[in-house]
């Protein structure tokens, strides 16, 4: 397993560096430094208070927490979400609730996982297309 170091500024002084909470965990904890309240079919986007010098060649996944999703369907809504290399910004976490009660971010907790991804970058180009078994077959061509 290769190991990077990824240097996180802190942008509000209660910000927390995102953590593993196991060995040999993929994502990284990140946590809000705010308050929020979702209403039921709400979104906002909660903010870290942290900054991120990510190296060329990778990017940082959001995803969801499991918990969060299944016990009271708090989740990510651009799952997973992206933090770009060349990105300096505050990271924030675009929350939805999809559950039937209102939801109460406190300060401190854990919101998403961060999952540091290698990219592979493609020139897309014109062109004329080969053959398939599948062909131009689209959505429920599978008979689902």
């Amino acid at each position: 397993m290769q190991i990077l170091d990824i240097k996180f500024q802190k942008l509000h002084p209660d910000a927390q560096i995102p953590s593993y909470a196991h060995d040999g965990d993929a994502g990284a904890d990140v946590y809000t430094v705010i308050e929020v309240t979702l209403q039921p079919l709400q979104r906002a986007a909660i903010p870290t208070g942290l900054a991120v010098d990510i190296p060329i060649g990778y990017e940082i996944q959001v995803r969801p927490k499991s918990g969060l999703a299944l016990k009271h369907g708090v989740t990510v809504l651009n799952s997973p979400g992206t933090v770009d290399a060349g990105y300096r910004g505050e990271i924030q976490i675009i929350m939805i609730n999809l559950g039937n009660e209102v939801y109460r971010f406190e300060k401190g907790q854990k919101i998403a996982q961060l999952v540091l991804k290698p990219v592979t970058k493609a020139n897309y180009i014109e062109g004329d297309l080969g053959t398939s078994d599948r062909g131009t077959g689209g959505f429920g061509s599978t008979g689902v």
